[in-house]
């Protein structure tokens, strides 16, 4: 029993990745809190002893060899004490061995719980400490669930090996967005939370950063550094606007995004369900971003006014409404996009 007991802890620690010393530090609870249902007076003076070269487990309660016992917890008289030692002598301590298959039925499923919950504790650690390592990251889940009455979905992401379920929240959806059991999605992880109930991965979909991940994964140029994103707006869902700035001269950071044909944006609107992806150039004089944020409007002017944190922008009459966007999507983005208030007239008016 010993041996497959050793046996069984070595396959969890295969399998699931629990520390042995881990399980025997839970194991040796256990069978202390078994014993201590039983025997409630013994309580600094019990060992358990782990052996895993002879594959054995003991349990002894430290004794004083006494010609006359008072306290029977803490001391066995001579008589007793030679039946277990020969050597056994008056005021040494001797270690008592305990029948453990005598434990009662309560004491028993006391340890069995123990142990149980010292499993589960550690395989809430380690999906923990996985996923807290891939915050900010891309993941690659599969919908397991729909729920139709809030649109909430619950989604079974990996990491490595390990395996959790994170619900995917109806404002963190893409609205247009059709999801159902069995879809294989990627989500973006914006932050792991330790709670009683164990780990809680919270994933979006609207998030800006799925959209600079996903250009990551797609872009090399943006991997390695040459091509970096200074900063992103997002509606979800209809449009997304991108500011991108390269290093190197001879690198079109906007071509480097769009890809040969179009190739590398177009994976990430497919990615995105048709999300239109705007591409700008970044720059750090103000009025020239502000009028590469408008985009596909042309522009004419732009005037800094004097507050330092807004702007008037002069567009041609024909061009007012692309400036504007429909339902004043195109100025609502370039203003999340540079962080200025942006005021636009038509060229006649100014």
């Amino acid at each position: 029993m010993n041996a497959e007991f050793f046996d069984a802890i070595e396959m969890i620690e295969k399998e699931k990745g629990i520390p042995r010393g881990y399980m025997y530090d839970k194991i040796k609870q256990a069978m202390l809190t078994a014993f201590r249902k039983d025997y409630p007076e013994c309580e600094d003076n019990v060992e358990i002893v782990l052996d895993e070269e002879k594959k054995r487990i003991e349990m002894h309660i430290n004794k004083t060899v006494v010609d006359q016992v008072e306290d029977p917890s803490h001391e066995i008289i001579m008589e007793a004490a030679k039946k277990i030692s020969r050597r056994a002598k008056l005021g040494e301590t001797l270690a008592v061995p305990v029948d453990t298959t005598k434990f009662g039925r309560i004491a028993a499923q006391s340890a069995k719980q123990v142990i149980i919950q010292g499993i589960r504790e550690a395989e809430r650690g380690i999906i923990y400490e996985e996923f807290t390592s891939k915050e900010h990251e891309i993941l690659t889940g599969v919908v397991s669930h729909v729920e139709p009455r809030n649109g909430s979905v619950s989604i079974r992401i990996s990491s490595n090996s390990e395996f959790t379920e994170a619900m995917l929240a109806p404002n963190e959806r893409i609205k247009t967005e059709e999801l159902v059991e069995g879809d294989r999605i990627k989500v973006y992880v914006v932050e792991v939370r330790n709670s009683t109930r164990g780990p809680q991965v919270l994933i979006s979909r609207t998030h800006p950063g799925l959209v600079k991940r996903l250009f990551e994964l797609e872009v090399p140029e943006i991997f390695d550094g040459t091509v970096e994103i200074k900063s992103i707006a997002r509606e979800a869902g209809s449009r997304t606007k991108m500011a991108v700035w390269s290093s190197d001269p001879n690198v079109d950071p906007i071509g480097a995004c769009v890809g040969p044909r179009g190739g590398r944006v177009a994976s990430i609107v497919n990615e995105l369900g048709g999300e239109k992806i705007d591409i700008v150039n970044y720059s750090d004089y103000p009025e020239e971003y502000i009028a590469a944020a408008l985009s596909p409007s042309e522009v004419i002017s732009v005037t800094m006014l004097e507050d330092g944190k807004s702007c008037r922008v002069i567009v041609p009459d024909s061009q007012l409404s692309l400036a504007i966007g429909k339902e004043g999507q195109n100025a609502r983005l370039a203003a999340k996009l540079t962080g200025y208030k942006i005021d636009i007239k038509p060229e006649s008016e100014a």
